[in-house]
């Protein structure tokens, strides 16, 4: 993996691979790989650390992703996309942003 580096942390039965460098079609496919050795793990993938995120990896990690994968760290563009395939992107849900009558009550 010349532009990707994947880093696995294992905490509390979690599994967490932590992207850095850049992430296309090919790198994508090195990441699926990883993801078949871990199948009956909870997974998060960890997207914050790329230095660049090509949309052409989105449709090959989407390729057989199981249920028990999170994604952290991704941009809205990509978020939208991973929704697009069908994937949930957060590993937990989105603060809603305030209302104005939420800031003038405090």
């Amino acid at each position: 993996m010349a532009g990707l580096q994947i880093h696995r942390e294992d905490v509390a039965g979690h599994v967490t691979l932590r992207l850095e460098g850049i992430l296309d079609g090919k790198t994508a496919q090195e990441v699926q790989t990883s993801l078949e050795g871990l199948k009956g793990c909870e997974v998060v993938l960890d997207f914050t650390h790329l230095r660049e995120f090509k949309d052409s990896a989105v449709g090959v990690l989407t390729r057989n992703m199981a249920n028990s994968v999170k994604l952290r760290g991704l941009a809205t563009h990509h978020e939208r996309m991973f929704r697009y395939f069908g994937v949930g992107a957060s590993v937990a849900p989105r603060r809603p942003y305030y209302t104005p009558e939420d800031v003038l009550s405090l």
